[in-house]
């Protein structure tokens, strides 16, 4: 597990958590096989489809190798599994994660989370909501090259409008501290009414930003982890989605109220249906699309 995700994760009762930080490249791979040298796993559930994940796991003894099928694996992923789930087309991300449970027998699908979250964090959480009602807004997905999934700042202005007119509800903006992210809470923050805005955007833990969401009426992002985050802690979650698909990756208990603006992006920019056409592996969306 990376860091970013173990922070997230930390306290989950049950599991031990061995950290790899991705920028040791292969050196932080060698160090994580020679702690791990006396260590033989019963079972290796290959659930990551990046090369890095596949290079890492050749360090790692495991009785069996679980890996994707053919059709779902990436980066060539089946080439370092032994044993490959059967085929589940077009599955939802999270479908795609209960097969290797099915695999393993685990006949209950309840879907319980169970994220911990610290009195510290619920501290840093009122201390910047304070005490009434609130959105959860995260503007930004990940920053990195290409990356096309981010909405508009009118868009966003417009939303926390109608919620502090409509509903009295202020909307408070989450996000990292990259100049990006903060560029972009300014902008929507000057776009809105004195008081109807909270601007976080680079200063919360991620425990912090679980808190919030924890607490929160809704939460509205693009495909990030915070939406996610909200599926998780049963928070309703309104994902804006143009250039990935709702139907696999959107917040899997919110799946109908996710905005899907993917079919026109794929018809406007690929030129053709959603069968055909894969936003992200090919064409050039907007770099902020319209949800209206």
């Amino acid at each position: 597990m990376v860091r970013g995700e173990h922070s997230l994760l930390a306290g989950l009762s049950g599991v031990e958590f061995i950290v790899y930080d991705k920028a040791t490249g292969i050196a932080g791979m060698r160090a994580l096989w020679r702690q791990l040298a006396d260590t033989r796993f019963d079972v290796l559930l290959h659930m990551q489809q990046a090369i890095r994940a596949s290079l890492l796991s050749l360090g790692l003894k495991a009785n069996v190798r679980v890996g994707y099928d053919k059709a779902r694996a990436k980066d060539a992923q089946h080439w370092f599994t032994q044993y490959q789930l059967a085929p589940h087309p077009n599955a939802h991300v999270l479908e795609s994660f209960m097969d290797f449970a099915r695999v393993l027998g685990v006949e209950d699908n309840r879907l319980e989370w169970g994220l911990p979250v610290t009195d510290t964090a619920r501290n840093e959480a009122q201390v910047i909501s304070g005490e009434a009602p609130y959105l959860v807004i995260n503007p930004c997905s990940n920053v990195r090259l290409r990356n096309f999934r981010n909405w508009s700042v009118e868009g966003y202005a417009s939303v926390i409008e109608h919620a502090w007119v409509q509903y009295g509800l202020k909307s408070v903006l989450t996000g990292g501290g990259s100049a990006l992210e903060r560029e972009i809470g300014d902008q929507i923050e000057a776009l809105c009414q004195p008081g109807s805005v909270i601007n976080a955007i680079g200063g919360t833990s991620l425990k912090g930003v679980l808190a919030l969401i924890d607490q929160a009426q809704a939460v509205i992002a693009p495909d990030t982890g915070p939406i996610h985050m909200a599926n998780a802690m049963g928070t309703p979650a309104l994902g804006l989605y143009a250039s990935t698909n709702p139907q696999r990756a959107a917040p899997y208990l919110w799946r109908e109220f996710a905005v899907n603006a993917y079919p026109e992006a794929v018809r406007t920019y690929l030129h053709k249906s959603v069968d055909e056409g894969k936003l992200g592996a090919a064409g050039t969306p907007p770099q902020r699309h319209d949800a209206n």
